[in-house]
């Protein structure tokens, strides 16, 4: 842990660092293969809607003998040949999914179930979504995330600045496509505890993005009448010293998901669980992620196409490179330490009343 420190120490004056804003191309590259197999993901597979959101009947068995085999008979035999979905939760329970049913089908699915588990009917959990209101529930979700992007867009660019909203909302579209497309792949059940999740990674990814972005905000306020750096090597500063910080927030909030996702989800058979916990645990990681290799990047992007920046660009380039330590006075001066003051008053002439008193004899 001492060690960590040491090394966030160093990040943060500048004496250790990582080129995050010139290796950009590199990351939009690993981005954009983990998009395009998404992308694949989505179009081959598709997404696996829960009942919820398309529509059909659960039936939930509580027996001593839970198996998947023994429901697919009884399922056949009630005379059903549709989709079905049959899953084992815990150790005495097993569910099953079917499409919309009548409710004479209905009858006969849960009367097999009943004579194969040999349970009373009643024990049945049972429960119909029609297909109207899946679709309602689909309509009213999407809503509520285009609303949560356009607030959050709003927000940003009134706090902070209109392009670090864009480059904020593109990061948050980013984390999204990724998570839906790894759902995709993995085949899990999207519903409505899915769509909590989802929400919560996008509040996660903001809140880490916000976090940066105050930083860069800090080192690039007066990186204009210093002129010492351009505008990506005070951002990429700025990523250096909330990087340590970033990781310890990104493990301490995946220790817990990690847990409801292997222990709860992986060895109590918790559906609801798992559906919530794989999106969250990544989203928080792709989250991190773009926070750091896709956000500010991004902004850099944008303001070094500005004129003033370009103007910068090229006064700092006419210099030619820093020594290592002109460049920590030049990140010094932007995040307001002692040390660049220290250097201009070591550089100051000394007068008379700057010479060291004489001892009386």
């Amino acid at each position: 842990m001492s060690r960590l420190s040491g090394i966030g120490g160093r990040l943060y004056r500048g004496e250790t660092s990582f080129d995050f804003i010139g290796r950009r191309k590199t990351w939009y590259a690993v981005s954009a293969l983990f998009l395009i197999l998404s992308a694949g993901a989505l179009g081959i597979q598709g997404l696996k809607l829960g009942i919820e959101f398309k529509g059909g009947s659960s039936y939930m068995v509580t027996t001593n003998n839970p198996s998947v085999a023994d429901a697919e008979s009884a399922v056949a035999a009630s005379g059903y040949s549709g989709e079905t979905v049959i899953q084992k939760i815990g150790t005495d329970k097993i569910r099953v999914q079917t499409g919309s049913l009548s409710n004479a089908q209905s009858n006969e699915v849960q009367n097999a179930l009943a004579a194969k588990f040999n349970v009373d009917i009643n024990n049945i959990d049972t429960q119909s979504i029609g297909p109207s209101w899946g679709k309602e529930i689909t309509r009213k979700a999407l809503y509520g995330l285009f609303g949560f992007l356009i607030v959050v867009m709003i927000y940003l660019a009134m706090a902070f600045e209109p392009k670090m909203a864009l480059a904020a909302i593109v990061a948050v579209i980013h984390d999204v496509f990724i998570t839906v497309g790894i759902y995709a792949l993995v085949g899990f059940d999207v519903t409505p505890a899915t769509v909590i999740g989802f929400l919560t990674i996008l509040g996660y990814s903001l809140y880490d993005t916000v976090v940066v972005f105050d930083k860069v905000r800090e080192n690039t306020k007066s990186v204009t009448s210093v002129g010492k750096l351009t505008y990506s090597q005070a951002a990429n500063l700025a990523v250096n010293q909330t990087l340590v910080r970033s990781f310890n927030t990104s493990l301490i909030a995946l220790l817990p998901v990690a847990s409801i996702l292997f222990v709860g989800a992986g060895l109590l058979g918790a559906g609801t669980l798992k559906d919530l916990s794989l999106a969250l645990f990544i989203g928080l990681a792709v989250g991190t992620y773009s926070s750091i290799f896709i956000a500010t990047p991004i902004l850099a992007v944008l303001r070094e196409r500005e004129p003033a920046m370009k103007a910068l660009a090229k006064r700092v380039n006419a210099r030619g490179g820093l020594t290592p330590v002109e460049v920590s006075a030049a990140q010094a001066s932007l995040t307001g330490a002692s040390v660049a003051t220290k250097i201009e008053k070591d550089d100051r002439p000394r007068g008379p009343r700057n010479q060291p008193k004489r001892k009386r004899r």
